[in-house]
């Protein structure tokens, strides 16, 4: 019988092997048409997965190839996919599952792309005894084992601040801009803030535009319930162009174009980045007076979308934003400081 005698290598003093970066791009139910456009922006394909709703509702994943000392990009806005019955809190768990299973399978680090935070609108409390939920999702993602998060158009730009870890707060600002310069039809424009929380996003947008503002009066008498007042500003014989964030049950965006419409307006568009689209919202559109409505593809839409309903894919920029934290660039010298206002 022959003994093998295992000893210890010699110590030595050379460095240790340089870390061979890898990228992992994976998707969740909630949107996979934006992820697989991030996927041929960055040519790269997406990394499998295996995402299952359990009948008791409970959600299950496993990825499918070694994440191991990987950089791994999970893309997931966490809003509802009616096509494959995903809701807004599913998408949510489903995003934390993905990132535990990446920390649990040694990934080096795990970015949450979340294009649309759900919550956002829950920034403080309105009435005594609200939960501030935009901070208990802050509070779930570092939990779970995030390492990052990548997110667009904050509904209040003070989340960022909720966060223990980075947060790259990108925008769809000139995206947003340049695609309602060719729409417009040559009359001088104005820009109109729906109230005065977005004044300074309007300000931004009006600025890329070379064009006037004007602001609304708004009240919002219980939630998701806004009554339009009147008009500061001139809109008379003008473009109006209403900017917001969220276009949601789009009640307060259709009174905002009667009112600029009752002030002489010639013509109004509207632009938003996360076009959600509950309830009535698809009637109250059809019913509004606006000529173009301009978003982008953050969340999952209706087949059935509007015929002025135009969709601008941010698909480049997240893609680019992506780039630049995996290779260690500079996301504000890509995109400029104007990516940081909200």
């Amino acid at each position: 019988m022959t003994t093998v005698t295992l000893r210890s290598a010699a110590p030595t003093t050379s460095a240790p092997m340089p870390y061979a970066k890898r990228l992992k791009l994976f998707t969740g139910r909630a949107n996979p048409q934006i992820a697989k456009a991030i996927a041929r922006q960055l040519n790269i394909d997406l990394t499998p997965v295996t995402l299952k709703t359990f009948s008791n509702g409970e959600v299950y994943c496993r990825l499918e190839e070694s994440v191991r000392e990987a950089d791994v990009f999970i893309v997931q806005p966490t809003c509802p996919n009616p096509e494959v019955g995903l809701s807004t809190n599913d998408a949510l768990m489903e995003l934390m599952v993905m990132i535990d299973a990446a920390v649990a399978a040694s990934a080096h680090r795990v970015i949450a792309v979340m294009p649309w935070y759900a919550y956002s609108r829950q920034d403080k409390q309105s009435a005594p005894r609200e939960p501030i939920s935009a901070r208990m999702i802050a509070r779930m993602l570092e939990s779970a084992g995030a390492n990052r998060v990548m997110t667009m158009d904050l509904h209040a730009g003070q989340i960022q601040g909720m966060f223990k870890i980075p947060v790259d707060h990108i925008t769809a600002m000139r995206l947003l801009a340049d695609r309602v310069a060719e729409f417009h039809s040559g009359e001088p424009l104005v820009v109109v803030a729906p109230d005065a929380g977005r004044v300074k996003l309007n300000k931004s947008f009006a600025k890329c535009l070379h064009a006037d503002l004007a602001i609304l009066d708004k009240e919002r008498p219980r939630h998701q319930v806004a009554e339009v007042g009147h008009v500061i500003g001139d809109v008379r014989d003008k473009s109006a162009v209403i900017v917001d964030d969220i276009i949601d049950t789009a009640g307060t965006l259709c009174a905002a174009a009667e009112a600029v419409m009752k002030a002489g307006a010639a013509r109004v568009y509207a632009t938003a980045t996360h076009p959600l689209l509950t309830g009535r919202a698809y009637d109250n559109l059809r019913a509004a007076p606006f000529e173009d409505i301009v978003v982008t593809d953050t969340v999952t839409l209706r087949p059935d979308a509007l015929a002025n309903l135009h969709v601008v894919s941010c698909a480049e920029m997240l893609a680019d934003s992506i780039r630049q934290v995996f290779s260690g660039g500079s996301i504000s010298e890509s995109f400029g400081a104007e990516s940081y206002q909200s």
